[in-house]
């Protein structure tokens, strides 16, 4: 007797389950459209005679499975548990040699940037104490003019009291 089934839009029929049946054994028809979307009816037939040998395939006889075979999955299975240890060990030793890389990076970017505000700092208090000294001097020529020009203006006046008694 066939299988019937009415499958719309809406439902979540996986229809990759009617992957394994053979065109003849699936008959779909279109219903009339409905206002919630279109709708197959699925005829699934009964299976044949001859569908019956291509679907039944039988799975390979069990072998037994000896000592040895047992033996090399273990160690199969411990390689795979080093193998993947190893792995581990060496990813981390790559992150720890990558954070070491970064921390003396930083350190020597610190490193230079400190250096390079001394040099700068040291410049400038080079410059200040040039400036200053430019001052003084200045400051020390202009006192030595005033000076000059006092000792003339008093050379000036004591001549002229001399002349003029």
């Amino acid at each position: 007797e066939a299988t019937k089934a009415i499958i719309t839009q809406k439902d979540r029929i996986n229809l990759k389950l009617f992957r394994f049946l053979s065109p003849g054994d699936l008959d779909i028809k279109p219903l009339n459209k409905r206002a919630s979307g279109q709708a197959f009816e699925v005829i699934l037939k009964p299976p044949s005679p001859v569908s019956d040998v291509a679907h039944c395939i039988s799975s390979p006889p069990k072998r037994d499975i000896s000592l040895e075979d047992i033996q090399k999955k273990l160690e199969a299975a411990e390689d795979r548990r080093r193998s993947q240890e190893a792995q581990v060990l060496r990813i981390l030793a790559e992150k720890r040699e990558h954070e070491r890389d970064v921390l003396l990076k930083a350190m020597e970017e610190n490193s230079n940037f400190s250096r390079m505000a001394e040099e700068k700092l040291q410049m400038k208090m080079e410059q200040i104490e040039e400036n200053r000294q430019a001052y003084l001097a200045a400051m020390m020529e202009r006192l030595q003019e005033r000076e000059r020009h006092a000792q003339v203006v008093r050379r000036n006046k004591e001549l002229r009291e001399e002349l003029l008694p």
